[in-house]
């Protein structure tokens, strides 16, 4: 087992990590900055629209996990960038199955809210 921290404090140091994790994606990625900026209106304004609550939640829903996969894209980037800069055909594989994994989560946001609100 790893050594480190426990119970309350672990939590406490985890927390801290992820807050330095979001702060280093607005920071360093255009793409979470453009992300978070339409996602908070359109949660907003998904709260105005006559559905049910369910609805409401896959709405917001859909929205978030764009960010999440966004995160996941960002991480396996700055892996890559780490292990080198000269192009290699697995690193470009990894960069761009990073990037269609996002691509396929803003499809099933878009698709998720034309079918609520269609």
């Amino acid at each position: 087992m790893k050594p480190g921290h426990t119970g309350i404090l672990r939590l406490f140091y985890a927390t801290q990590f992820s807050w330095q994790g979001l702060n280093a994606a607005w920071k360093n990625e255009a793409a979470f900055r453009q992300e978070v900026l339409f996602l908070l209106p359109l949660a907003g304004a998904s709260l105005l629209f006559p559905v049910s609550k369910a609805e409401h939640v896959a709405l917001i829903a859909s929205l978030v996990l764009v960010m999440i996969v966004e995160l996941l894209n960002s991480a396996i980037e700055a892996v890559v960038d780490r292990i080198g800069s000269e192009h290699h055909e697995l690193s470009g594989r990894a960069k761009d199955i990073g990037s269609a994994a996002v691509l396929v989560t803003m499809a099933l946001a878009f698709t998720t809210w034309c079918i609520i609100l269609i």
